[in-house]
């Protein structure tokens, strides 16, 4: 078994575990106790914890698979027994070297430096001028980053993408009303006449969207972390954290549309769905009801999702059907998603969590009908000279990018009643 299944059938005994808290105080006809209440809420703290690592190993096990494609290779992870050797050797030639360093740093202390001999002198003295250096205990820093987890994005991941390279704007038709049905008649009959068929147009024009730090010149020279990468690595994911955001609730004024905006250029009010939802919850019957507010082939479309705050799945998790069985399939199976209602489901950050009355807290929809269009890919732009001055380094990111959804019948929101 891999690390990632562990992690999967982990996770699947944390959930029933949990439920096994709400069947017990349902079977006794009760609400739960407050200590009821604290373990039930640790665990599914674990059970969200436990679903952001599976998706790290995911998102690991993908990229190592992408590079053996690209190498030609069968994708196997190297054998670390092969790799070890040299690198056992390296790392005992720099673990001696530390602790030489140590011991001569404790003897200065202890005695002086004519305590020392000339080389470690050398080697305990900080810079390289010859006039004048200065001694120090040697530091240990690790290099690696301690931070946060990154905040999942998904909706380009699902989204239909464009690419302009000459035009500033992409425009497109739409059938805004359709033909009636035909007429029986005769044979030589041609039915009645119809002008109820209707065109429009849309058109997406991406915007600009720019971010600019300034990075000290020492630290990008000095630091053990590769401090230039990580600039570059936080400079794009801020990127494509604004980007889910404006196509989660854009406005469509010089930014995307997002698809939590009511709006007749978008997924108007028509779409809402809050029957059988109360006003500070989502219930089954309102989920029940925004599914089969889709049609079919929207409903069975490889692209189809929910989409909710891990807040509002915290409710969901908990929603039996009427026969007493959880609504809610936690995915077992490695590459699998969580499952609401035989459908896929997202949990974005960017999802609302307040639960009042007439908010949106969810939807539901094929998001190969979000269209989304780029004319400049994320760039990043290095200044060296603008901040000379200041000793630092300018670092601008710059994309432009447009986003709809081009079809709302394809979308169903989750709205309280």
């Amino acid at each position: 078994m891999t690390k990632l299944e562990e992690k999967r059938r982990d996770r699947a005994k944390l959930v029933a575990d949990a439920r096994a808290i709400l069947d017990k105080a349902e079977t006794e006809t009760r609400k739960l106790t407050a200590e009821e209440q604290q373990k039930y809420a640790a665990i599914f703290t674990d059970v969200r914890e436990m679903g952001d690592e599976i998706k790290r190993y995911e998102q690991q096990e993908a990229a190592e698979a992408e590079l053996a494609r690209s190498q030609g290779t069968s994708g196997a992870r190297p054998d670390p027994a092969d790799a070890g050797a040299a690198a056992q050797g390296e790392q005992a030639q720099r673990d001696a070297r530390k602790r030489e360093l140590r011991a001569a740093f404790n003897r200065f202390l202890a005695v002086g430096p004519q305590a020392l001999k000339p080389e470690e002198l050398r080697a305990l003295q900080s810079d390289t001028d010859v006039s004048g250096g200065y001694l120090r205990a040697p530091e240990e820093f690790v290099a690696s980053l301690i931070k946060f987890v990154d905040d999942a994005v998904y909706i380009r991941q699902g989204a239909t993408k464009f690419t302009l390279t000459q035009a500033a704007s992409m425009g497109f038709p739409s059938l805004d009303t359709d033909v009636s049905d035909a007429d029986w008649t005769t044979e030589i009959g041609t039915g009645s006449e119809d002008s109820s068929m209707a065109t429009g147009k849309r058109e997406l024009k991406p915007h600009p969207l720019a971010k600019l730090i300034k990075v000290s010149k020492t630290l990008l020279r000095t630091g053990a972390v590769g401090v230039e990468e990580l600039v570059r690595q936080r400079l794009g994911h801020k990127q494509a954290v604004t980007q889910e955001k404006a196509f989660l609730t854009g406005t469509g004024a010089a930014q995307p549309l997002g698809v939590m905006t009511a709006s007749a250029q978008g997924i108007s009010t028509s779409r809402d769905y809050a029957t059988g939802n109360d006003t500070t919850s989502i219930k089954f019957d309102g989920l029940i009801g925004c599914k089969y507010n889709l049609k079919p082939q929207y409903r069975n479309s490889m692209k189809t999702r929910w989409l909710f705050h891990r807040d509002g799945v915290s409710q969901i998790v908990k929603l039996k059907d009427g026969e007493g069985r959880y609504i809610w399939q936690p995915s077992v199976v490695v590459g699998q998603p969580d499952m609401l209602l035989n459908i896929p489901v997202w949990e974005s950050e960017f999802m609302s969590n307040t639960f009042t009355t007439g908010l949106y807290v969810g939807i539901l929809g094929d998001w190969s009908f979000y269209w989304i269009v780029d004319t400049l890919n994320m760039q990043i732009q290095r200044l060296e000279e603008l901040y000379a001055a200041t000793n630092q380094t300018g670092f601008i990111s710059r994309s432009e990018v447009d986003g709809a959804p081009v079809l709302e019948e394809a979308f169903s929101r989750v709205k309280l009643g």
